[in-house]
């Protein structure tokens, strides 16, 4: 897990050094440069060293002084493709440094390298013969990679942040970025917070020639339900045995560390089941697993967690805390983003990543769960909102939603007034666009009067609605097509950014399980009725861990990693902040802090986007 940073054209070693400095809490371990000032490129690095902590420097080159990379990750089977290098003849300096495998499998397959990765990355490759530079993410976007394609400059960076050092790119907000965080609670991929700045999407390449200043972006990996039909229930035993062996490889594969090793434990089935599987690969006794929870019982999930940890009798570690305590951190978090997110879990994860890196470097998560196997609350929404859109005329709806909003606001994480609105304020638009809807931090009539100027749906949903209609071109079902949604643009843009940049605040790597090629292209061919059985979500994961878990933690109801962040609103900040209005309207704005403060109303979404856009930078305007 590293840091890394580049640029083509204009600026010099000074720039390079300040963008990959702005890294260093990414690889606090060491830092390195490569520049090339006749040709205008510059490459930086900084390491968390994890793997071959001796072998493993950047920039790094082969034997022949023509490939150079800078690389952040882990490629859990760099093994075997060194393995089958060397027999083609290649020679290794290094013990068992996984950037080097990647430089030799550039020079084997060239750009069908990541095709052949398993694992989280974003690297730069400078070609010196082809005289380009080739960009890659991995597949789920794992790993974060910036850029900016100018006439004048090509620049790329692990992040935001750190790409708008170079003096040449202003932090400009980007219009178009505004409305989709707005509209999503975060900003998918290609749109960047600032101006003229892009994403790299995940499962994506890039290849910029430096002569002629041109650059081509291709796909090379589309997460892509293809559910086999053929798939009955008779099938269900082979299936449960299938899972259990390739979660357990997938398992043993990220276990792959020269630092110290721990796992995250929530006492959801996601972690618990990580954790359950590592317990027949290592010494339950040598599992690390770490905890973090509330005083309060309405947002603790210890318990849950040590449950299981005292039932695979595991090494484990809790470090409970107060709800008023955990605020004082809100304003540091914040300001740690990098890029806005609305998604406040990132407190605690960022909580969880600090209490877990006094102990260990690495963490093994189990993110990707809910997004592969259909966790999520709409999947249980979907039957009861078809049958009230279809019988529900448009003018009742609207005299529904305006009943609703006259609930009272409640406090309390996920209460039902707060699901009831959420799914009206969905169901006022095309199923295709229900998805993001229900989990938006506004409607399009509110960004439309927040921004003072008409804002279409297909502005603002567009890839998701094409996404939804693809899926029904397909024959996925409306569950499937959901599924979709959450693996392409929540799980990406969302939650794998939150736990990277938590995690990466405090130097520490996560690594997804879940995400393990082998489990994902399992998940990839699994019929919904093997996720989402009956109303019971996980329904194959459930079964792969009986036996394993105790009872109550497998049938227990998800609850998510919460912070009562509508109440906390009411109080905090004490100022309200709208002075940087992001070519708002702050009278609006202000009017909606100020109702949500006298408990008139529950704009927690919208209020805590708006918090984490103020945080992004000094005075962010639209230009």
């Amino acid at each position: 897990m590293c840091g890394i940073a580049g640029f083509v054209g204009a600026g010099d070693k000074a720039v390079l050094t300040s963008m990959t400095e702005a890294l260093a809490h990414r690889g606090p371990d060491g830092e390195g440069y490569f520049t090339e000032e006749e040709k205008h490129l510059f490459l930086g690095h900084r390491r968390l060293a994890i793997v071959d902590v001796a072998g493993g420097e950047q920039p790094m080159w082969d034997g022949d002084g023509e490939i150079c990379i800078v690389f952040n990750g882990e490629i859990y089977n760099h093994g075997e493709i060194r393995r089958e290098l060397e027999v083609k003849g290649y020679c290794f300096r290094s013990d068992h440094s996984d950037t080097e495998t990647l430089i030799y499998g550039y020079k084997e397959w060239g750009g069908d390298l990541p095709r052949r990765l398993n694992g989280m990355f974003a690297f730069a490759i400078y070609d010196r013969s082809r005289q380009q530079l080739f960009l890659a993410r991995d597949r789920f976007g794992e790993k974060p990679l910036y850029y900016s394609d100018r006439p004048d400059l090509f620049a790329f960076a692990s992040e935001l942040t750190a790409l708008t050092t170079h003096p040449a790119l202003p932090r400009t907000a980007d219009p178009a970025a505004v409305r989709k965080l707005f509209a999503y609670g975060y900003i998918p991929a290609p749109y960047a917070f600032w101006k003229g700045c892009r994403k790299l999407p995940a499962g994506h390449t890039l290849t910029y020639d430096l002569r002629s200043r041109r650059s081509a972006i291709s796909t090379y990996s589309t997460f892509m339900l293809c559910p086999d039909r053929g798939l009955t229930e008779k099938h269900e035993p082979q299936l449960i045995e299938e899972l259990r062996y390739l979660l357990r490889q997938a398992v043993q594969r990220r276990l792959l560390s020269d630092v110290p090793l721990g796992f995250f434990l929530s006492g959801g089935i996601d972690s618990s089941a990580v954790v359950a599987f590592a317990a027949q690969v290592l010494d339950p006794c040598h599992i690390k697993t770490f905890t973090i929870g509330f005083a309060e019982p309405s947002f603790d999930e210890s318990a849950y967690a040590r449950a299981v940890a005292q039932h695979l009798g595991t090494d484990h570690s809790e470090k409970i805390l107060s709800i008023e305590t955990a605020k004082d951190l809100i304003e540091e978090t914040l300001s740690r983003l990098d890029e806005p997110l609305g998604d406040a879990s990132i407190l605690p994860t960022h909580l969880l990543s600090a209490f877990t890196r006094e102990r260990v470097t690495v963490a093994l998560s189990g993110d990707g769960g809910d997004e592969l196997f259909a966790g999520y609350d709409p999947f249980d929404a979907l039957k009861p909102a078809s049958l009230y859109s279809k019988a529900v005329p448009a003018p009742l709806h609207a005299i529904f939603r305006k009943l609703a909003g006259l609930m009272p606001p409640s406090t309390s994480n996920m209460s039902f007034d707060f699901k009831i609105k959420r799914t009206l304020q969905g169901l006022s638009y095309p199923e295709a666009a229900w998805a993001p809807a229900w989990m938006a931090p506004l409607d399009k009539e509110e960004i439309a009067d927040l921004v003072g100027e008409p804002v279409s749906l297909e502005e603002l949903y567009g890839d998701a609605i094409d996404l939804w209609e693809s899926g029904r071109d397909r024959g996925l079902t409306q569950a499937e097509r959901l599924l979709e949604f959450f693996t392409r643009f929540y799980l990406p843009d969302d939650i794998l950014a939150k736990v990277d940049r938590a995690a990466m605040m405090n130097s520490l790597e996560s690594r997804a399980v879940f995400l393990d090629n082998d489990v994902a292209d399992f998940c990839s061919r699994l019929p919904i009725q093997f996720k989402f059985r009956n109303g019971q979500r996980k329904y194959l994961l459930k079964k792969a861990v009986e036996g394993l878990l105790p009872d109550e933690i497998i049938n227990r109801r998800k609850k998510g990693f919460g912070i009562p962040t509508t109440k906390w609103l009411r109080t905090i900040p004490p100022v309200l902040p709208v002075d940087a209005p992001l070519g708002a309207d702050r009278h609006l704005a202000l009017r909606w802090w100020k109702d949500h403060r006298a408990g008139r109303a529950d704009h927690r979404l919208f209020l805590w986007t708006w918090l984490s856009a103020q945080s992004a930078g000094a005075s962010p305007r639209l230009g």
